[in-house]
This record gives C-alpha cells, sequence and structure tokens, in this order.
C-alpha cells in the first residue's frame, strides 16, 4: 500500500517538476540571450554557432534552476495534495506528514548529489567551450570588436578608427581612419572619409569597406632620409568612393571551438580548486610580505632622511628664503615632500593590487564552495516549498509561484550582497558561500515544525483575531438601520 503511495506521491511532483524546470531554464536562457545576442547577430556568425554558443552558456545556470524547480514543484505538488484533501485522508489513515514528505526528501536528496556531480564535472567544461568560443570568435570575425570611437588594431597590417556604427546589421560607418602600418622603408598611407559600409566580399577570407568623400594621405618617400622626407610635402588624393579589401584570412582560418585558454579557475573541478586556493593562498602571502618589507622600507627612508636633515641648533634669527642656508633648507623641505609623495602614490598602488589579490581570492573559493553549496539549497528548499504546501493547500500557478519567487529572490539578493563583502576583504569567502544557506536552513526547520503542527500559518482569521482586542478601540460600533 505505502509503495503505491510513494509512487504517487512522486508523480505528483515530478509532473509539475518536468514543466516547471523548462520553463525556468527557457527564462534564464532568454536572459542569456538578451545580453550577449545583440553581440553577434548580423557580424557573420551562423545560426549554429550562435545556438551552440547559448547552449555552451546556458548550462550553468542549471545550478541555478534546480534549486528553484524543486522549491516551486514542491510547493504546488503538496498545495494540491492539500487542496484536493489528500493530505488529510492520509493523516486519517494515520500516515504521518514525515511519512508523505520522505519518498520526496529522498528525491530531493538524489538531485541534489546529481547536481553536485553536474557541477563538478560537467559545467567546468562547458564553461570552458563557452569562453573559448568567444575568444576565439572575436579573433575570426574582427567586426565584431569595431567599437565606435576607438582605434582597433585586429586587422593585420592596419589601425582603423570608426566614429560611429549603425545599420540593421551594424554595415554602415561614419567618421572612417584607416592607417597602415609601414615600416621606415616603406611608404606610409592614411585613409580619412566621411562614411562608408561593409560590403559582402566575394572571398571569405577578405574584408571588404566601400568608403566615400575622403581623402588618401601618402608618402612616396620610403627608405629615404629625414631631411628629404621634410622638404617635399606628402601626397592627399581625394576620391568620391574607395573599394578597399583586407586580407584577413590569417585568422579566419583559426577554428571557433579551438581551446586556448585553459587557465581560467571555472573550468577546475573541485578537487583542482584546492589546488589552486593553495597555491592562491601561498603567492598572496608572499606578496603581502612584500608589500610590507617595500613600504615600510620607503617609510624608514623617508624619515631617515627627514631626520638626518633636521636642524640640531636653535635657529637665534628667523631665516630668510633668499639666503644659502634658506634655499639649504627648502631644498630638503622640498626632497621630503617627494619622498612623502613618492611614498603616498607606492602605499595607493599596493593598495589597489592587494584589493585586487583579494577579491580573485573570494571569487575562486566562493565558486568552489558553491559546487556544495548549491546542492545543499535544493535539500533546504524542499523542506521549504513541502512545509509550504502543506500549510497554505492551494495548487496551480497562482499564490505557491508568487511565494517561491519572493524566497528565490531573497536568496538570490542575498547570494549577490554577501559576495560583493567577500569581494571587499569584508567577510571571509567560505562564510560567504555558505551564509544564504545557513539562513534559510532554520526558516526550512521552523517550516517543517510548523507544518507537522497543522500550523494555521496563513489563515487570515487568525491574525485577525490577534488583532481584534486593538482594532475594537478605533472602530465605532453601527446601529442598525432598524434602530434609527
Amino acid at each position: 500500500m505505502l509503495k503505491i503511495l510513494d509512487r504517487y506521491i512522486i508523480k505528483t511532483f515530478f509532473g509539475p517538476f518536468f514543466f516547471i524546470f523548462s520553463v525556468l531554464f527557457f527564462i534564464f536562457i532568454v536572459n542569456i540571450i538578451w545580453v550577449q545576442l545583440g553581440q553577434f547577430m548580423g557580424k557573420g556568425l551562423s545560426y549554429w554557432q550562435i545556438l551552440k554558443l547559448l547552449f555552451y552558456l546556458g548550462i550553468s545556470v542549471i545550478s541555478m534552476v534546480l534549486p528553484l524547480t524543486i522549491l516551486l514543484a514542491s510547493i504546488m505538488s503538496f498545495g494540491e495534495f492539500g487542496e484536493r484533501y489528500e493530505l488529510a485522508a492520509m493523516k486519517a489513515a494515520g500516515i504521518s506528514l514525515t511519512r508523505v514528505m520522505a519518498p520526496l526528501m529522498g528525491v530531493a536528496v538524489v538531485l541534489a548529489v546529481m547536481l553536485f556531480f553536474f557541477s563538478n564535472n560537467i559545467i567546468p567544461d562547458f564553461q570552458k567551450k563557452a569562453k573559448n568560443m568567444l575568444f576565439n570568435i572575436a579573433q575570426t570575425k574582427p567586426a565584431l570588436n569595431f567599437t565606435p570611437g576607438q582605434f582597433i588594431d585586429q586587422i593585420p597590417g592596419y589601425m582603423v578608427k570608426f566614429d560611429k556604427i549603425y545599420g540593421e546589421n551594424e554595415e554602415s560607418i561614419e567618421g572612417v581612419f584607416v592607417h597602415r602600418k609601414a615600416s621606415s622603408y616603406e611608404n606610409q598611407q592614411s585613409i580619412v572619409a566621411e562614411r562608408g559600409k561593409f560590403v559582402p566580399a566575394a572571398n571569405k577570407n577578405f574584408l571588404k569597406l566601400e568608403l566615400y568623400n575622403g581623402y588618401i594621405f601618402e608618402d612616396n618617400f620610403a627608405g629615404k632620409s629625414e631631411s628629404v622626407r621634410q622638404k617635399q610635402p606628402d601626397q592627399a588624393i581625394k576620391f568620391d568612393t574607395l573599394v578597399s579589401h583586407f586580407d584577413i584570412g590569417e585568422i579566419i582560418n583559426k577554428a571557433i571551438e579551438k581551446e586556448q585558454i585553459t587557465d581560467d579557475y571555472r573550468f577546475q573541478t573541485y578537487g583542482q580548486l584546492n589546488e589552486t586556493v593553495a597555491k592562491n593562498k601561498k603567492d598572496n602571502q608572499t606578496f603581502f610580505s612584500n608589500v610590507s618589507a617595500d613600504v615600510l622600507s620607503q617609510t624608514n627612508s623617508v624619515i631617515g632622511y627627514m631626520d638626518k636633515n633636521k636642524s640640531k641648533a636653535v635657529a637665534k634669527q628667523q631665516i630668510k628664503l633668499d639666503t644659502v642656508k634658506g634655499e639649504k633648507k627648502l631644498e630638503i623641505i622640498y626632497n621630503s615632500y617627494t619622498r612623502l609623495e613618492n611614498l603616498k602614490t607606492t602605499a595607493s598602488g599596493k593598495k589597489s593590487e592587494f584589493s585586487s589579490n583579494i577579491k580573485y581570492f573570494s571569487k575562486v573559493v566562493i565558486y568552489q564552495q558553491r559546487i556544495i553549496s548549491y546542492s545543499v539549497t535544493c535539500i533546504i528548499f524542499f523542506l521549504i516549498g513541502a512545509s509550504l504546501g502543506s500549510i497554505i493547500r492551494k495548487g496551480g500557478m497562482g499564490l505557491p509561484v508568487i511565494i517561491a519567487i519572493i524566497i528565490f529572490i531573497i536568496f538570490y539578493v542575498m547570494n549577490l550582497g554577501i559576495e560583493n563583502i567577500s569581494w571587499g576583504g569584508g567577510m571571509s569567502p567560505y562564510l560567504a558561500a555558505w551564509l544564504p544557506n545557513l539562513i534559510l536552513l532554520p526558516f526550512g526547520i521552523w517550516m517543517t515544525y510548523k507544518a507537522l503542527t497543522d500550523s494555521q500559518l496563513f489563515d487570515a482569521e487568525k491574525y485577525k483575531a490577534l488583532f481584534k482586542p486593538i482594532t475594537k478601540r478605533f472602530i465605532k460600533n453601527k446601529e442598525h438601520k432598524r434602530y434609527q
């Protein structure tokens, strides 16, 4: 009998589970598309390459999607049990809520373990593929990195700058400057044009650029002395239309998914991250020791210089600045001030580097600990979701969805806020990775206790009765119309 009940409970749970997981995964993917897709559309990438890249990027969101799915599915399934009076029937048959939750607790533990192995073994590999694909796309598609107002040197042998890039596929440009890199034995050439556009070339190894209303500035004195160059002016050729082809075959032929970046901590498993953390901690200790010695040495130098040149004799009269003694004193003051400024600059630079080291160390540790902590979050979210569902006794996509989203937003905001504090050195990264779970775990245990004791936590009448003595003082009883 109980085996049949367990199968029914698990079946009821997985019904909304797969639907919710699909919807949430799609929502997170759409968020990635919103952020990333604008960089690639209309830039020469095939749809297959874009879809593959989005898939690589989307795999990492499963670590956030799965806990939220468990939370929402457990609220909905236990809410349906309560709404259809199935929980009441089970309790009448002598089956406790703990026994009803037991099979789904086992499912939540299995999903948590699966998430750990998925985050530890699969996500790092897809992170590596995604980052390398982004890097190689930038290398093989120069148009991707044409940022308005910046000089770009990705095209071999040229420096280019565009003041404005626009159009449906960002093919139109304004304020064009193209400079050919040349040695002292080659003719120097620069092209300036009011506007232009990218045009598909017959050979994909070339980038075709049509320029309008501009000038070509060139000298023909390659290999000649500087004096000869100065005697004769450069040539300036005005054009209405100029078609230029740039050879980009050198970078086009590189593979899109060639793995050139291998040293990112997000590419490592939990065990490999232990070695990275230990190495980073050792490097930081060496850096901090060197910084302390460097700053202390400069401080002692300033103090020693000022102490050495301090006048030991008491001045009998005021020293004038235009005397030799006054000039010497000004020189000492100036040198001391210069040394103090150098010390201040050094300390400021070391502080920036110090903060950067702390932030990187925190990122590595938090990433490592979240491989485990997100798995534990699955179990905590199940406790909260199952308890809330049995208390509110509402199924469907209404109230359960709102409650689940509020809990997840609180968890997500805590994650981000605590993470930023840790990056600034205000909290241990180990504590930062686990603190959201440590805060939600007592809440989950308390909610489970309330569910086991049949608490009327969301009963509005209960709260009205609680505040009735207070509200009664401010509400004037009205007489019935019949007695008026």
